[in-house]
């Protein structure tokens, strides 16, 4: 895992880079799970965290209408439950909204898994490598539905 302050204005620094503890602080929790044999290390987070249920999604430059499912993800939305990843193969990028509202980026690579907190701003993109497959947990699938921040705001307004 890569993490750091996203800031647009100005090239990053040392003083950017955040850690898994700036993470938790930030109610999103990071473990690095073991590469080869993680099923109990998965099973076990699963297990304490109230997933119940988990499936597998890879994209990839080959994939099928790669730009329009990625465009689902780019966009800043949020879900009604966590959104938890453990990266198998392959690498990628959340920005996730601290809790004062200023970006973060972390890059999960394999071995990494991530969990967005439910309720908070998030985005999804691929790195250059444009290749991630990773197992997605869920409490209830039906949380994973994307609310784009966008559309709550002009709702609000």
């Amino acid at each position: 895992m890569r993490a750091y302050w996203l800031n647009e204005e100005r090239p990053l620094d040392a003083s950017d880079k955040l850690d898994a503890a700036t993470l938790e602080a930030n109610n999103v929790t990071y473990r690095a799970l073991p590469v080869t044999n993680h099923e109990p290390a998965l099973e076990a987070f699963m297990a304490a965290h109230g997933y119940i249920t988990r499936d597998e999604v890879q994209l990839h430059a080959g994939t099928p209408n790669l730009a329009t499912i990625l465009a689902k993800f780019d966009a800043e939305h949020l879900h009604t439950d966590d959104e938890v990843r453990y990266v198998l193969e392959g690498e990628g990028i959340f920005d996730i909204r601290s809790n004062d509202d200023r970006w973060m980026r972390v890059i999960v690579e394999v071995g990494d898994l991530i969990s967005v907190p439910k309720s908070r701003h998030h985005r999804f993109l691929l790195t250059d490598q444009c290749a991630i497959r990773c197992a997605r947990l869920f409490v209830d699938a039906s949380g994973w539905t994307p609310h784009y921040r966008a559309a709550i705001e002009s709702e609000d307004a």
